[in-house]
């Protein structure tokens, strides 16, 4: 077997994810009855890449089992066979071997079967029209790449791309033929794309190439400068680049739309191949983004050098083209910033294309009809963020489905259509992103909840009446707290939900439930759009900086030294006739304290905690970078990270949250 390096491990793995995906969502638009030929090529060709990639990389199963998904494909793409239940449910079986299969290369799963599901794909294509006799693995014949992609050529000319037939002759006297022709192949790919291969990558990869090699290429480059290119490959010795037509009925057949360039809608087909992109660690932008902080930093020093210059020297064409370099400096520093900043964002599509497959199973598994609307799935999120906000999602989907969506008998005898409808919504509301999770389910029955907390002795049953609704509804958040009848492997165990809401809290994001019974449900989660950069309330203890998020601070207010009380050893507050607990800000965390007679107070909410911090002075609200402590200094108790500041200066950034776990009360008492 070939070896690779990690990086080109890592392309591969990172190309065969986006393939599953094209599987995966084709496989759902088969099963919802759209058999257009648009799928069908789709996942052809998704399969032919994933076939073809991995004979390059030498595993062998994902190949066989690839290659007979192809053949599979192929009848349906001749009308040869018709998609139906059966047939989707072993197509499925089919994907989740192949994501197996490549759990097997990272380590994760060993000696997975592929025998079991490639009879069944067999079977399927056998059952269709006879298939034309020779070897059941035969490859296809030379000139099928060109006729199964004529509509790549339709897309690729609407979008200023030519297509090139490239016929190559390697030396007969060369040693490593093979090695010449993935040198070709990736030399080329650097300048388009390769849309056929003869003879096909599996062959060359079994070492069947004698030495002429023929490949269709989409690019902008002219034919003489791609001839020219792969002359200067050692050891090839001819190199022929003919012009590939489209086809002549393209523009008739595609209409006005696509004589203005706009394409049809095929999912993660070739128009995203046809995407110039680089693949970037995201080390690298974070560093980026701390070099444009030092950038800021320098910036600043400038504006006050160029201030002392001009004080000392006056006005005068080296003092303007001074004050003209600065300014210019701080508009480039904050437009790096700023596309940094883009540069690190994902669509949420990352999260959401792997829920359609688990509300598919387990609406399956539960005999029930769920009709799963995806909305703002280009919505653009912090990759730090996405990855937090998986899981929760998953709870909430899977208890719509499996609480709130109620079976079709029910529906239909409340009035309702037999499929539930269950939506997955993100959108844009100013610096957040607003993510949806709505059933038109049976909705929550809060006389349970209001039932459960007094069986759990969470309340008394007097105070338990009295709760409103929302107030209710905040229960379901408890760990441990369910109303289930039963348990099931899919939920009622009581322990999601505190997942939900501490897991989203963890991001400095919020989640809000709303309920009508008989109507549905909606959960509603506010997230920032990023993790790195924060509004934040600036704070003063002696000379240090602190800085509080400030999507944590409900309010700010000054009392006197006689405003603050002790109950026991521990300093509290009375705020509207509730009592706040106080912590010093200076004490927690060993600095010198100021005694005065009137104190700031800055009030900290988490989830329903609340804390008071009494603080020097308030500097006022600040944009700021989010930087990690480093691991010199590790993690330092009470401290989330640390910033710096347009004058130089490193503020600290206070760890809101477990300050007020620690020292917070659930529930302002009443001061009576």
């Amino acid at each position: 077997m070939k070896l690779f390096s990690d990086v080109e491990l890592g392309v591969f793995m990172d190309e065969l994810d986006e393939k599953l995906q094209v599987l995966n969502d084709g496989f759902l638009q088969l099963e919802r009855g759209d058999g257009s030929p648009a799928v069908l090529q789709e996942i052809f060709r998704a399969a032919h890449t994933i076939k073809g990639s991995s004979a390059i990389m030498g595993y062998d199963k994902i190949v066989r089992l690839a290659h007979e998904m192809e053949n599979l494909f192929d009848r349906l793409r001749k009308r040869e066979l018709t998609a139906n239940q059966r047939l989707t449910d072993t197509l499925f079986l089919a994907l989740d071997t192949l994501k197996l299969l490549k759990e097997e290369i990272t380590g994760g799963q060993t000696d997975v079967p592929v025998d079991g599901i490639i009879a069944s794909l067999r079977e399927w294509a056998a059952g269709g029209a006879p298939a034309p006799p020779g070897p059941e693995v035969a490859a296809p014949p030379a000139a099928a790449p060109l006729d199964m992609d004529e509509d790549v050529l339709r897309e690729a000319a609407l979008r200023g791309y030519s297509a090139y037939q490239i016929d190559v002759a390697v030396d007969q006297d060369s040693q490593m033929k093979s090695v010449r022709a993935y040198l070709i192949m990736e030399t080329l790919e650097q300048y388009g794309e390769v849309v056929a291969c003869r003879p096909p990558a599996e062959e060359i990869q079994a070492g069947n190439f004698a030495g002429d090699l023929s490949l269709v290429i989409l690019s902008r480059e002219d034919n003489d400068r791609l001839r020219n290119i792969l002359m200067t490959i050692s050891e090839v010795v001819d190199v022929a680049v003919t012009p590939v037509a489209a086809p002549v009925e393209a523009e008739k057949a595609e209409g006005p739309a696509a004589r203005e360039g706009v394409l049809p809608d095929q999912g993660h087909g070739e128009e995203h191949k046809l995407v110039k992109t680089v693949r970037v660690d995201v080390q690298k932008l974070d560093n980026l983004m701390n070099l444009v902080g030092e950038l800021v930093i320098d910036r600043t020093r400038l504006n006050r050098f160029a201030e002392v210059f001009e004080s000392s020297f006056g006005n005068g064409e080296l003092v303007d083209t001074l004050n003209e370099i600065s300014n210019h400096l701080g508009q480039v520093s904050n437009d790096l910033q700023d596309q940094i900043m883009k540069a690190r964002m994902l669509p949420v599509a990352q999260v959401f294309n792997r829920f359609p497959r688990m509300v598919r199973d387990i609406a399956q598994k539960l005999g029930k009809e769920i009709d799963f609307v995806v909305e703002g799935k280009e919505t653009e999120l912090d990759r730090n963020v996405i990855e937090v906000i998986g899981d929760p999602l998953i709870h909430l989907i899977r208890n719509a489905v499996d609480h709130g969506i109620e079976p079709a008998a029910e529906r239909t005898a409340a009035g309702k259509p037999a499929a539930g409808r269950l939506l997955l919504k993100a959108s844009y509301q100013e610096s957040h992103i607003i993510i949806t999770v709505a059933d038109d389910g049976r909705g929550i029955d809060t006389g349970k909840i209001r039932q459960k907390v007094v069986d759990s002795n969470l309340v008394e049953a007097g105070e338990a009446g009295r709760l409103a609704e929302n107030e209710l509804l905040d229960f379901i958040f408890r760990p441990g707290f369910s109303t289930a009848a039963t348990v099931n492997d899919l939920s009622g165990r009581g322990v999601g939900m505190d997942v939900v809401k501490t897991q989203i809290e963890q991001i400095n994001g919020t989640v809000e439930v709303a309920t009508e019974p008989g109507k549905g449900t909606r959960f509603v989660i506010k997230l920032p759009l990023t993790l790195a950069i924060i509004r934040a309330l600036m704070v003063a203890m002696g000379e240090q900086v602190l800085a509080f998020p400030l999507v944590n601070v409900l309010e700010t207010i000054r009392v006197g030294r006689d405003d603050i009380r002790l109950i026991g050893h521990d300093e509290v507050i009375v705020v509207r006739g509730n009592i706040l607990p106080l912590i010093r800000l200076a004490a927690y965390f060993g600095m010198e304290a100021r005694e005065e007679d009137r104190a700031y107070v800055v009030v900290l909410g988490v989830g329903d905690r609340r804390l008071g911090v009494v603080v020097d002075r308030l500097l006022g609200e600040e944009e700021i970078v989010i930087k990690s402590m480093g691991t010199y200094l590790g993690t330092v108790k009470g401290l989330a990270g640390a910033t710096i500041l347009g004058d130089g200066r490193v503020a600290l950034i206070v760890d809101v949250r477990n300050i007020v776990k620690d020292y917070g009360t659930v529930e302002m008492a009443h001061a009576g």
